[in-house]
């Protein structure tokens, strides 16, 4: 393995630690309605849990609203009860075959509370990108060992991924400090 080898697999893996990290992020409900947030609801069709996703259409009625519109005629209660029963606090109303997910205000208490879950998230990531780094550091140190690379080599190739991961936290930190924001808004 080269050092140009170790540092594009570093590059890409933090990479997809912040894809990740966006991921987690869309799931924390703000005020605002998104369909992201009925991903992780799992309803029974024929006998298997699947997501909501692939059993009817989800969309955004208005800023605080999702609708969704189930494709079978009887899968309208079975989302119902999912989506009532799921860990994420709503109601969904029945109007004919179209269900109503309106989304509830947060209270100062709980958009506290889902600041301090995007922090924990954002540490996670961190110490994801540090754990990337400290193997890709161990690589280059045992590149030196051997006697495949000189010391100068291994010196800037370690603050190149020292740069690389300063980059990746500081973009952690952005999308933290950005969801945070976004979830204090009133």
């Amino acid at each position: 393995m080269s050092i140009a080898d170790i540092k594009k697999t570093a590059e890409t893996k933090m990479a997809k630690t912040i894809e990740a990290f966006k991921g987690e992020l869309q799931k924390i409900r703000t005020g605002r309605a998104h369909p992201g947030i009925l991903d992780q609801v799992q309803v029974d069709y024929y006998g298997s849990m699947v997501p909501i996703s692939q059993v009817a259409n989800v969309t955004l009625l208005d800023a605080r609203t999702i609708s969704v519109q189930p494709w079978e005629k009887g899968m309208g209660a079975k989302i119902e009860k999912a989506i009532r029963e799921s860990d994420l606090g709503l109601n969904p109303s029945s109007q004919g075959d179209l269900l109503r997910v309106p989304m509830p205000a947060l209270t100062e208490e709980r958009r506290k509370d889902l600041t301090k879950v995007v922090r924990h998230a954002g540490e996670d990531a961190r110490i994801a990108t540090r754990n990337l780094r400290r193997d890709a550091n161990e690589h280059l140190k045992k590149l030196l060992k051997d006697k495949e690379i000189s010391e100068d080599d291994e010196r800037r190739a370690l603050e190149q991924l020292q740069r690389l991961t300063d980059g990746t936290i500081a973009e952690i930190d952005r999308l933290v400090s950005g969801k945070e924001a976004e979830i204090l808004a009133v």
